[in-house]
């Protein structure tokens, strides 16, 4: 991008700063006339850190999206879904939210998920990571990283802990990770971590 100076007549050019991986951000909206994959759109791909703050500028807060919606961000490739063969080894680090912290840290938890991943923070094990997915329920909201594989237990569990550092929870607070297998074939009060950080 370039911009020309009046005084001199000179023209200043500015490049973007690329990221590590292309994303692909997803919506999702409970229409229950249609099926679960016609409800998923792609809204669109970026690969620079500008074009990330432009698009985060202008969609909405997911405190303000309805019950039922999702937003997910993952690597350009992988489809926001357990059946992508880049998913269905993996699974996901799950932060659950009650229905006052919607108001207070839904969209600081959700912004700081979004940074963690196009950041690459996780060190040596963010190629792990696939994306993240946030839930806006009635009953509560959901913040969940995805990565590729449930049985690295090393990778899984450093990617939790760095998680947990960057949204600020207390050690007090315990976040668990599930295997997609797991979470397929069980209902949600059955639901066994395989990891807790």
């Amino acid at each position: 991008m370039c911009k020309a100076k009046r005084e001199e007549g000179a023209v200043e050019c500015f490049s973007k700063h690329p990221l590590q991986n292309r994303w692909a951000l997803w919506f999702f909206k409970n229409d229950k006339s249609k099926t679960w994959q016609d409800n998923l759109r792609l809204i669109t791909k970026f690969d620079t850190v500008e074009d990330f703050w432009a698009l985060y500028s202008n969609i909405q807060l997911a405190s303000k999206l309805t019950s039922g919606c999702d937003y997910s961000l993952f690597k350009d490739g992988i489809e926001p879904m357990w059946e992508d063969n880049r998913n269905k080894r993996g699974g996901r680090w799950l932060i659950t939210l009650s229905k006052q912290q919607r108001h207070a840290e839904l969209d600081r938890f959700w912004l700081e998920t979004l940074l963690c991943l196009i950041g690459e923070m996780f060190d040596d094990y963010s190629e792990d990571v696939c994306g993240a997915v946030i839930n806006i329920r009635a009953k509560g909201d959901k913040i969940a990283i995805w990565t590729q594989e449930a049985e690295n237990r090393d990778g899984v569990t450093h990617i939790g802990r760095v998680y947990k550092e960057r949204l600020g929870l207390s050690s007090k607070v315990v976040i668990g990770y599930q295997a997609h297998a797991d979470t397929a074939t069980k209902s949600g009060s059955l639901m066994k971590n395989k990891f807790v950080v």
